[in-house]
Order: structure tokens, then sequence, then C-alpha cells
């Protein structure tokens, strides 16, 4: 009977505008007028009741943000607050045992709202889906994304063929050199160069909005700390090959690149277990010699850009300000003391602009 009152409670809030999102997310609670409307919307004590019955206890995030929308007529205004909660089973510093507790024999994960699922299994996928929805857009709004970014859609089966376009060098049985992946899925890719920069929000950002990325990187610049990209790496950004100390491969002999190219392939090699097959030369400059000697040491493709991001700002090659499917988007290990702004300004410029144009950020490496 307990869990039926609950439903009911949970049914009307909804229809009410309420939402909620998931563990490790925003509350959100859309809160209406105190006054009793002909339209059914609620009374103050039936909002005080719905508010209740979608109270969510978030274990395992130390610090649940919580947003409050009020709704004063048309008229809405945003506040933010933080709550202290548990993580790991150990109380937060602002944790209420009456508040936040979880009521025992619940799950820990989440409590207070009427899960369908206590009725049918096709309520129970809806509720988890719907949760998750949440979670995305509370992590998205904690972040200060200005839309939830786009998911991408699964792997090719099959891998695009990559070609090097007209304009740029190329040769018989030489990696391909590209801009772009030929593809009409709405995918772009970002990709973020040298390794100067090790800024841990970044990090966090990477883990909490899941944002694939790929880094090319330069021993000289990473080897006073590559457990930073060890960590980048645990979280799912793929390695990449840019050279041992970023020189202008165009002015050095081919002996000269062959070191610069197949050190940084050892250097990778060693400090996270494996080769990669993918490098992308400093500046953009390369040459006949630049090729042949990345093939011999087990460079399949050679990916340029099509655009370059900052966090004030996005440079586009095409100049039309447009972004296309397969676009490989450049952006540097940087902060403040060479740009107006940090590495999480970029991603957040990155997404909001894909998101905004239907594409989603996708990994670079199941394309090519």
């Amino acid at each position: 009977m307990q869990l039926v009152r609950q439903a009911e409670k949970t049914a009307r809030a909804r229809r009410w505008g309420i939402t909620v999102g998931a563990a490790g997310a925003l509350v959100l609670i859309g809160v209406v007028g105190s006054a009793q409307h002909s339209d059914g919307s609620p009374s103050e004590s039936e909002r005080r009741e719905a508010e209740s019955a979608l109270r969510l206890t978030t274990l395992g995030t130390l610090r649940a943000p919580v947003a409050t929308f009020a709704l004063e007529g048309r008229a809405a205004t945003v506040r933010r607050v933080e709550r202290d909660t548990v993580r790991d089973g150990v109380p937060g510093p602002g944790y209420d045992p009456a508040r936040d507790a979880a009521p025992a024999g619940s799950s820990g994960a989440a409590y207070g709202v009427a899960p369908e699922d206590a009725f049918d299994s096709a309520g129970a996928q809806t509720s988890a889906q719907a949760q998750a929805e949440a979670a995305r857009t509370a992590t998205a709004w904690n972040w200060g994304l200005a839309r939830v970014p786009l998911l991408p859609p699964p792997p090719p089966a099959v891998k695009p063929r990559l070609a090097t376009p007209p304009g740029l060098s190329r040769g018989p049985g030489l990696p391909p050199v590209i801009t772009r992946v030929p593809t009409q899925d709405r995918v772009v890719f970002l990709t973020i160069d040298d390794g100067a920069k090790k800024d841990p929000e970044l990090l966090q950002m990477l883990r909490e909005l899941d944002v694939p990325v790929s880094a090319f990187l330069t021993d000289e610049l990473v080897r006073d700390d590559y457990g930073y990209y060890r960590e980048m790496r645990r979280l799912g950004t793929a390695i990449h090959n840019h050279t041992l100390s970023h020189p202008n491969l165009r002015r050095l002999s081919a002996e000269q690149q062959h070191r610069e190219i197949c050190g940084q392939q050892d250097a990778i090699e060693r400090e996270f277990g494996e080769r990669t097959r993918i490098f992308r030369p400093p500046y953009g400059n390369y040459d006949a010699d630049t090729l042949q000697v990345a093939a011999s040491c087990g460079i399949s493709v050679v990916p340029l850009w099509s655009e370059e991001a900052f966090p004030d700002r996005m440079d586009f090659g095409r100049g039309d300000g447009l972004l296309l499917p397969g676009d490989i988007i450049l952006t540097h290990f940087r902060g403040r003391g060479q740009w107006r702004g940090e590495m999480p300004d970029v991603i957040r410029r990155v997404v909001d602009l894909a998101t905004e144009q239907g594409f989603a950020v996708g990994r670079l490496e199941d394309y090519v």
C-alpha cells in the first residue's frame, strides 16, 4: 500500500513537471505556485508532498548538487545549492541522517521515488532510461553546457576507406593524410596535441561527461608526468604519436625524422604498453620522407584537422562556421598562460557547437 501511495505521488509530480536526476546527478525539482489552480496544479501541501516523494539521496557522490527551478507564473529563476551526502559509506561534513539517510532495506542508489519497476519489467526499463537521461542532463548542466550532448551512433561495422584528398602530399603505399573521416554519421572528432598542460579539471570533465578524445603526445612535454596521461588513458582516451620534441619535420633529414617519429613510438610503447598506428606531424608539416619513415615504424594514418578550438573561439579551415560529418577538431593542452581560458572551456565550446549543429563527438579510433 505504501508503494502504491508513493507511486501516486510520483505520478502527480511528473504531471506537474517535476523531474529528478539519478544517482551521482543533480536533483531537478520543479516548484510550482502555492495556490491550488483550476488546471490541476498542486496546492502548497501537495507540492511539499511531491517534493518529499521525489527527494534523492546519492550514495557514492560526496557532493550532490541540487538545482531548484522556482516557477512563478511564466517567469523562471534558477538557484543552485549543494548538500553533502555520503561517499563509500562515509558521511560528508554536511550530512544530515534525518534528511539524507536511505531507509532500511533500500538499495542505497536512490530512494524516495516510487519506481515503476515495482510494477512491471517494462516500467523498470523505462525508469532506468529516464534516470540515465536525467543523470546526463544534470551532468551537462553541472559543467555549464548549453545542451545535453548527443550520443554518437554505434561504431561502423566496417571502417571507412581512407584516402589523401587532393591538395595534400601523398604517394603510393604511404599512409593517407586526412583532415576528415569519410562518413555520413553525424559525428566529429576531438583531438588534443602535445601535452604541455596537465589540468586535473580536464580529467574530471572527461570522466563525468564521457567525452571521447584522442591525445597526440610529445615526449619532451609529457615525460615529467606520464602518470597524468595514463589516467587519461584509463578514462578511454587513445594515445598517439606527436614526435619526441615537436620539430618542424620538413626541416629535418630522413634520419632525424626517424629518430623523432620512431623514437616516440618507442616511448609510447614503454609508457603505455603498446605502440600506436596514428601519427600527427607537429604544425601539420610533413614531406614524403615523413610518410615513409612513419610507415616504417607502424603508422597507418596521418590525421590533420578541419577546425581548431580555443576557449574563446573556433577557427574553421573552410571559413563557413559549419561542421561536416567526420570533421577532425584540433586543440592543445594549454591554459591561461597562453589562452583566455582553460581546457574545460575548450571542451565546453566544442561540445556545445557540435550539439547545436546536430553532431555528437565520436571516437576517432572507431573510424580510422
